[in-house]
C-alpha cells in the first residue's frame, strides 16, 4: 500500500487522544471506508493485522486508568493483533496501528490508544484469533464529545531527544521527519525513544523499560511511521532496518 502522505502527515498535528465520545455509532459508509483501508493495510505487514469492531468497547475496558480517567461513549474500536513469534511484532503492530489512527483522524474521527488497560483475552475471544496471535493493543474510535478535544502535544523538545549530527548539520528533510516523530503518542506519554541523526539516516533507540507487559517498542513503531511520513512530506524516501536492543530501527534514505 502506498502511504497517503499528504493526508496522514496533516493528521499527525491534528491527532489528540480522546477519552470522551459522543455516543453515536459510525455511519455505515465511514465503516466501509475504514474496512477498505484496513484490508489494504493488513496486506503490508508480516506479523500484525487490524480488526474493526463496530460495538461499544465498554465490556473490554478495565475502567478508570490512572490519572487519565475512564473512556466514555465510544461505539467502535480497533484491535491490533500481532503474531508473537516474530521478534519485531511490537514495532510492526505500532506502525500498522498508527496507520489506522491517522486514517481515522483524517476522517474527522477521534481515537485513543489503549495498551495495558483492556481485557486482551475478551477481545481475542470476540475475534477468534489464531494460535500464536495476541491482541497487543486496541484503540477506541468515534466522534469526540467536544468539537475540539482538550490537551495538546506535550512533548520533549528535539534538543533533548536527538544525538549525532548537530542540528545545524542535519539534512534538509530531517527536521520535518524528527518533528513528526516527536509528536507520536506513547503509553503514559513516556516518549521512550531517542534519535541519532546521521547524514543519510536516523536511528531510533529505546531509553525506557517496559511497563508491565507493555513494550516501548510498540511506541517506537508508532514513531517510525511518523518519521517516515515526515521524510516523505519533503520528498525523501527511505527503508527501515530493524536493529538489536537498545536500538530499534534505522531509517536510511534511498531516494
Amino acid at each position: 500500500m502506498e502511504l497517503p502522505v499528504e493526508k496522514w502527515y496533516r493528521a499527525i498535528s491534528k491527532r489528540r487522544s480522546c477519552r470522551r465520545y459522543f455516543p453515536q455509532y459510525l455511519p455505515q459508509e465511514l465503516v466501509y471506508q475504514l474496512w477498505h483501508v484496513i484490508t489494504k493495510l493488513n496486506e503490508t505487514r508480516r506479523s500484525a493485522r487490524i480488526e474493526l469492531l463496530t460495538e461499544s468497547p465498554d465490556p473490554v475496558l478495565k475502567g478508570i486508568i490512572g490519572p487519565f480517567g475512564k473512556i466514555k461513549g465510544a461505539r467502535a474500536y480497533a484491535a491490533f493483533i500481532g503474531a508473537t513469534g516474530d521478534e519485531h511484532v511490537a514495532e510492526e503492530t505500532g506502525y500498522l496501528g498508527e496507520c489506522f489512527i491517522l486514517e481515522a483522524t483524517a476522517n474527522q474521527l477521534a481515537t485513543c490508544w489503549v495498551g495495558g488497560t483492556f481485557k486482551a483475552g475478551a477481545v481475542a475471544g470476540l475475534l477468534k484469533t489464531a494460535p500464536g496471535e495476541e491482541v497487543l493493543a486496541i484503540a477506541t474510535v468515534g466522534f469526540p464529545y467536544l468539537k475540539h478535544p482538550s490537551g495538546g502535544h506535550n512533548r520533549k523538545p528535539l534538543e533533548k531527544l536527538c544525538t549525532g549530527l548537530p542540528r545545524e548539520q542535519w539534512p534538509s528533510w530531517a527536521e520535518a521527519a524528527l518533528e513528526a516523530a516527536r509528536l507520536a503518542p506513547s503509553a503514559c506519554n513516556r516518549q521512550p525513544w531517542r534519535f541519532t541523526v546521521a547524514k543519510n539516516s536516523i536511528t531510533i533507540s529505546l531509553n525506557k523499560p517496559p511497563i508491565g507487559k507493555l513494550s516501548p517498542r510498540l511506541d517506537c513503531g508508532i514513531a517510525m511511521l511518523h518519521l517516515e511520513l515526515g521524510a516523505l512530506s519533503r520528498g525523501v524516501r527511505g527503508h527501515w532496518e530493524y536493529l538489536a536492543s537498545p536500538e530499534v530501527a534505522r531509517f536510511t534514505v534511498t531516494d
